[in-house]
């Protein structure tokens, strides 16, 4: 839990450390700012200068406390009115209406779009599966197994590209290897929990969160092999509006997974290819986005994967890169099992 691992944690207690993560990532995407705005800067070098006590911290706790109370005064608690909700990604809620965004056009933001009252007539979303799986080859060819290798970039590397490994195996097993320049960052899902060790987190182990995390690992490890797709999620529908991600129309078809989920997958109409996931992450303050942008697709004995895959999230973002795929790989012994505590690589001394 959270308070077992940080200190001075006074209204946001009793959440697993991965919730409580991604509630700073829901505080930054509302305000528009990054963590030490809220923290002194020293925390960025030390984990336990987070605890020291700011004007701007207690400021929030108060902001948590109304926000909770208008909830549940008006909403039977239900997290309707969030930070987000006033600030909009603004350091400060703006009171005088804005006469350039009341004329100006709207941007469309494709995960937005919702199925309207009366469902938009169209493909069902079996149908809309099916072409996937067509699309992709998987109805020609079964893969079990894949290894992969490539670059990875994000916060945690500095934005610099460093190498990775990946082994997946149907039906939803997946353990990918970032060679960070703190050490190697493991994420483990073995088809029913996970495990996190990386040197960038709070606790050199963590385990995955029920819910979300888990939902989402396990999806991720499922999207390797398409012609389960159907299977990966329930209570599929679709009758969304179409709308477009960049220059690609698509079509979205939305299932639930195992532990209620809400997930997206936005269909390229052209092609038929997936080539964006977006899921929501709930926290106590409100729902975090996570997309998944998919690209560069090639052929891999007879299937069609992407080569490169975006993550953002409310945390950061981060591209993969992949350089090296081998089908139906073996997989050696014990990938899939819990890692060991992440150790800290030490620092390297400048060179003279």
């Amino acid at each position: 839990m959270a308070e077992q691992v940080f200190t001075n944690v006074q209204v946001l207690k009793g959440i697993p450390v991965t919730e409580f993560m991604n509630t700073m990532g829901f505080f930054s995407a509302s305000v528009g700012l990054n963590c030490v705005y809220c923290h002194v800067p020293e925390s960025l070098q030390d984990w336990k200068k987070f605890a020291d006590d700011v004007p701007r911290k207690r400021i929030a706790r108060n902001m948590i406390a109304m926000v909770n109370t208008i909830n549940k005064n008006n909403f039977g608690g239900r997290a309707v009115i969030t930070c987000y909700s006033c600030h909009h990604g603004n350091e400060r809620p703006k009171p005088i209406p804005s006469l350039a965004l009341q004329y100006g056009t709207p941007e469309e933001d494709p995960n937005e779009i919702e199925v309207p009252t009366q469902a938009v007539a169209g493909p069902s979303a079996e149908q809309l599966l099916d072409k996937y799986i067509t699309a992709s080859g998987a109805t020609r060819v079964n893969h079990t197994s894949f290894a992969v290798r490539g670059t990875y970039e994000g916060y945690e590397t500095y934005h610099q590209q460093v190498p990775f490994e990946l082994w997946v195996k149907a039906p939803a097993q997946m353990t990918t290897i970032v060679h960070t320049q703190n050490g190697d960052s493991t994420t483990v899902y073995d088809g029913s929990q996970g495990w996190v060790a990386s040197p960038n987190n709070p606790v050199m182990l963590l385990p995955m969160a029920a819910g979300a995390e888990s939902d989402g690992a396990r999806f991720d490890a499922q999207v390797f092999f398409p012609s389960e797709i159907r299977q990966a999620l329930s209570q599929w529908r679709s009758g969304f509006p179409q709308t477009s991600v960049g220059d690609k129309d698509v079509q979205i078809v939305e299932g639930v997974g195992p532990a209620r989920t809400r997930v997206k997958l936005f269909l390229d109409i052209e092609t038929g290819l997936l080539i964006r996931q977006l899921r929501y992450v709930s926290t106590v303050v409100g729902t975090n986005p996570y997309q998944i942008d998919y690209a560069d697709f090639r052929d891999v004995g007879g299937v069609k994967m992407p080569h490169q895959w975006t993550v953002t999230w409310t945390n950061g973002q981060s591209i993969w890169r992949v350089s090296e795929v081998q089908a139906d790989a073996p997989i050696p012994a014990g990938t899939f099992a819990k890692p060991a505590p992440a150790v800290l690589a030490p620092a390297k001394s400048a060179v003279k």
